[in-house]
């Protein structure tokens, strides 16, 4: 999710005393086919103080989850309260970090394979807005798109930071590079992952809840590119509450090809968020 700093310290407290009554984590499975090239194949619920803000697939298959409760007391000293939707490429993490309704910067923090951390600030550039709301990697590990908030026309490239030699190799500033220019705007961008090297999917937090993929002309090398946007299917809003869903990360693992987008339950069930699995209809 991406808010102000106020209202991401009211969703923390809600969810750390929502999660102490929360007594179990289930599954269940559902088969349907979905449009665009997607067939569900099942969902599992997940707690959203640790689940809320994405999802990455390990090599070994295993999934690793970011929440509110997943961000490290020293970045929350430094003033990075948010965490967005995370990537794993290559055995590196990486992590997209926001500040307040203030921050003059955004920060993208990777960590190696045998976890070691280091953090690389991009200050704002002209025009640009202070969310961060995911992080996704190139399959080559050379470019970082990341997306902001509200209705935009763009996403935002960095070289990837650490695996990309022109970053700085501990860390450092880390400047943009060439834009995606999206040839349909879309609104609230959750989350992004590559399903290959000319292809993005990604989920929105608009009012239908969309997941569309963006379509690149050729594979990222830091020039500005334009992405043609189609939208595949909408996020199931199920609960036995209601109220507004919130659709969160999206993930796609190679290996097993799945894909699997995240929404948060409305009113007191905001405590679970619910990832859903798709495998492409064919191949």
């Amino acid at each position: 999710m991406t808010a102000t700093a106020g209202a991401l310290s009211r969703r923390a407290a809600a969810l750390l005393l929502a999660t102490a009554a929360l007594a179990a984590v289930g599954t269940s499975t559902a088969h349907a086919d979905s449009p665009g090239g997607w067939t569900a194949a099942g969902s599992s619920t997940l707690s959203t103080l640790t689940a809320g803000e994405g999802i990455a697939t390990r090599a070994d298959g295993s999934v690793l989850t970011r929440g509110l409760g997943s961000i490290p007391l020293r970045l929350r000293v430094a003033g990075w309260n948010h965490v967005g939707d995370p990537d794993i490429v290559g055995g590196y993490t990486y992590d997209a970090y926001q500040g307040g309704d203030d921050a003059t910067s955004k920060m993208f923090e990777v960590t190696t394979p045998d976890g070691h951390a280091y953090d690389y600030t991009h200050p704002l550039d002209s025009g640009e807005l202070l969310n961060n709301s995911f992080a996704t990697v190139s399959p080559d590990g050379q470019w970082l798109v990341e997306g902001e908030w509200n209705t935009v026309s763009r996403l935002q490239v960095f070289p990837a930071p650490l695996t990309n030699p022109a970053t700085p190799a501990t860390g450092g500033t880390l400047p943009q590079a060439g834009r995606i220019t999206l040839s349909t705007p879309v609104t609230d961008v959750q989350g992004c992952d590559f399903v290959s090297t000319t292809r993005l999917v990604c989920v929105s937090d608009d009012d239908a809840k969309d997941v569309f993929q963006v379509d690149l002309p050729h594979a990222l090398d830091g020039t500005p590119v334009t992405g043609q946007v189609s939208t595949l299917f909408q996020v199931p809003k199920k609960s036995i509450c209601s109220g507004s869903f919130e659709t969160e990360g999206v993930d796609y693992d190679p290996n097993a090809k799945v894909l699997r987008v995240e929404i948060i339950s409305p009113s007191v069930c905001a405590v679970t968020t619910t990832s859903y699995s798709y495998r492409p209809t064919t191949g």
